[in-house]
């Protein structure tokens, strides 16, 4: 809470926390974040009363499983519509909720729950996606493990393959790019 905010203090961009649980949604919010990112897409208990409480947009992101096991062996059937499914029925369930269509963010969650295979026919299907919802996308692929299985590259060393996908990301229909290299990523898209 004191490192948000200080950089809400000090930076007239918007501040993202990513979080599953209400308790942290409140604290930050009022700390001066400005935008909810959550990898459950609000499904814990009271997150989409919060959520639709506090106002600020909100990242609804796809999961397969749970952090601690969600590469252990992802399957779809067909990835793109089960993704795209998921994340149409939580948008419904968030505005019949009573959050603003205008402040939902949707995120396929690339790299969560999800193969090499899974990951490139979502980032094909960003198109569909956007063409389909109507709502913002956020495209997470930043140093993702997919570009060590592209490339052979260490996390580190993942600039340029990070670079390449954010481009084709935002061609491809992403509103939000998230990054780890900013300034690169802002410079190439």
């Amino acid at each position: 809470i004191p490192v948000i905010e200080a950089l809400h203090d000090a930076m007239p961009v918007p501040i993202s926390v990513d979080t599953r649980k209400p308790a942290v949604m409140r604290a930050a919010v009022a700390a001066g974040a400005g935008l909810i990112n959550d990898v459950s897409a609000l499904q814990a208990p009271n997150a989409i009363g919060t959520a639709a409480e506090l106002g600020v947009p909100v990242s609804l992101m796809h999961m397969q499983g749970l952090p601690e096991s969600m590469q252990d062996n992802p399957d779809y059937r067909d990835v793109v519509a089960e993704v795209a499914g998921f994340l149409v029925a939580r948008a419904a369930v968030c505005v019949a909720a009573g959050i603003d269509p205008a402040r939902i963010i949707l995120d396929p969650g690339f790299g969560f729950g999800k193969s090499l295979e899974h990951n490139l026919s979502l980032l094909n299907a960003l198109p569909v996606f956007r063409a389909r919802f109507g709502l913002p996308l956020l495209a997470g692929l930043s140093r993702k493990s997919l570009l060590q299985a592209l490339t052979g590259r260490a996390v580190d060393d993942r600039l340029a393959g990070s670079l390449a996908l954010a481009t084709l990301a935002a061609d491809r229909g992403a509103d939000i790019v998230r990054a780890h290299d900013v300034a690169a990523t802002v410079d190439v898209v």
